[in-house]
Formats: C-alpha cells, structure tokens, sequence
C-alpha cells in the first residue's frame, strides 16, 4: 500500500484529467493520492445512504481491540520502535484469533482445518 501521485504533464493532459478539480494553481500539478482511495469513497458512499449501519459496526469493530488492550494491561507496547510494536500487535492479534476460532470451531476441527 502506497501513495500514488500522478503528474500531468503539460496543460492539454490537465484539460481531459478526470482529477482535474482536486489540482493545485502551482507550476507543477500534483496530487498525492492513495492508490485504495477508490475503495474508502465506495465505503464512505454506503454510509452517506445508510448512517445506521455504522452503529452496528461500532461495537462489533471495537470489541477485540478492548479485549485485546485488557489482555495486555491497557497500558504501552512492550517493544519500542514502529516495527517492532507493530509486530507485538500483529502477535496479540493473531492469538485473539485463534482463541475465537478455538471458542467457535473448537480444537478438533480447527486443527483438522489447518492440517487441510
């Protein structure tokens, strides 16, 4: 995942450039734009028709992040540096999920699954 920023290269390109509105008035035309951003205005257009479902998202998103939080005292990382939190979070993410899916599936059939 990136930042894609295209660049027009002289006026006739802009004239046709479906972007054309988000430009700047400088010299040189760019626009900073993330390469999933079409993705977040399909998200965001689903919302704008039905607010209410983002009620209902709200506690279901939030809850393995409370769960998690409280499994590791609320507090810091352990690790210092991006890199490495990121790492621990991802670790604390995964165990989450394997206890849900341990909750759910139980141990039989969740080991028969990964062994398949």
């Amino acid at each position: 995942m990136g930042w894609v920023c295209p660049r027009c290269e002289g006026r006739d390109a802009c004239q046709t450039c479906e972007l054309k509105a988000l430009c700047t008035t400088g010299r040189e035309r760019r626009i900073a734009r993330w390469e999933h951003e079409a993705a977040l205005k399909t998200v965001q257009q689903r919302l704008d028709q039905d607010p209410g479902k983002m009620t209902l998202h709200r506690p279901t998103a939030e809850h393995p992040f409370r769960t998690i939080k409280d499994w590791v005292g609320a507090t810091h990382f352990l690790m210092r540096g991006r890199h490495k939190a990121a790492t621990e979070m991802a670790l604390n993410v995964l165990a989450y999920n394997m206890k849900r899916a341990i909750a759910i599936l139980g141990c039989r059939p969740l080991l028969q699954a990964i062994q398949t």
